[in-house]
């Protein structure tokens, strides 16, 4: 069974709730499937989708077991972002029909909150958020983020949290055009990757004691 072809981004310096409005009006039958509206919303609306798929991991300890649904998600989301294509969707899944009038009730909600969040983020150092090579670093980012969210490190309280802020303030960074906050989301991943290296470092340390324990 073939794929539905892939549609490739068209890059847009307009603010995120301006794509979202013009979403909204190009709305105009009574159902629109997924893939329609994975056209309309554009990589800006998907990159917001990102960051919305992170919020359940900012408390200290997430629920078991999401991560394993929410991070495939971000994943298949942001390698589309890096190749500059609609992500890949399953047929059955590409042709589900939601009911326009409730989809616009959502939309308008969700650009108030969008007109908030554009009051404290806006477009700075422009260079880091750019079309081409830049684009395509920063989805890797987001990858490698939902990757390291995916860890399974049980209950380890912070150990979903920081890939997850990672996730969200490169995911805002980008929609929004903003490479402060860009650089905010690295220097998160950073302080995963330091992180995860002290709780394994602690790992072995202490399987080294109960060894010599043990062992006596």
């Amino acid at each position: 069974m073939s794929r539905p072809a892939l549609q490739d981004f068209q890059d847009t310096n307009d603010p995120l709730h301006v794509t979202l409005e013009r979403t909204l009006a190009a709305i105009d039958t009574p159902t629109i499937t997924l893939r329609h509206l994975l056209d309309l919303i554009g990589e800006q609306g998907l990159l917001f989708l990102c960051a919305l798929l992170a919020i359940p991991f900012l408390l200290p300890v997430s629920i078991p077991g999401v991560s394993g649904v929410f991070g495939p998600a971000i994943i298949l989301i942001a390698a589309g972002i890096t190749a500059n294509r609609m992500p890949w969707l399953p047929r059955r899944l590409a042709r589900k029909e939601f009911n326009s009038e409730k989809l616009k009730g959502t939309l308008a909600r969700g650009i108030k909150i969008v007109a908030r969040i554009e009051r404290v983020v806006r477009p700075r150092l422009r260079g880091i958020t750019a079309a081409g090579l830049p684009a395509r670093l920063n989805g890797m980012a987001i990858i490698f983020a939902a990757v390291l969210m995916m860890a399974p490190f049980g209950l380890v309280p912070f150990t979903n949290t920081l890939p997850a802020f990672a996730i969200l303030l490169l995911s805002i960074g980008m929609s929004q055009r903003d490479g402060l906050v860009v650089i905010g989301g690295y220097l998160f991943i950073l302080a995963t990757l330091v992180y995860f290296g002290v709780l394994i470092w602690l790992t072995l340390q202490a399987g080294q004691g109960l060894f010599g324990f043990f062992s006596r």
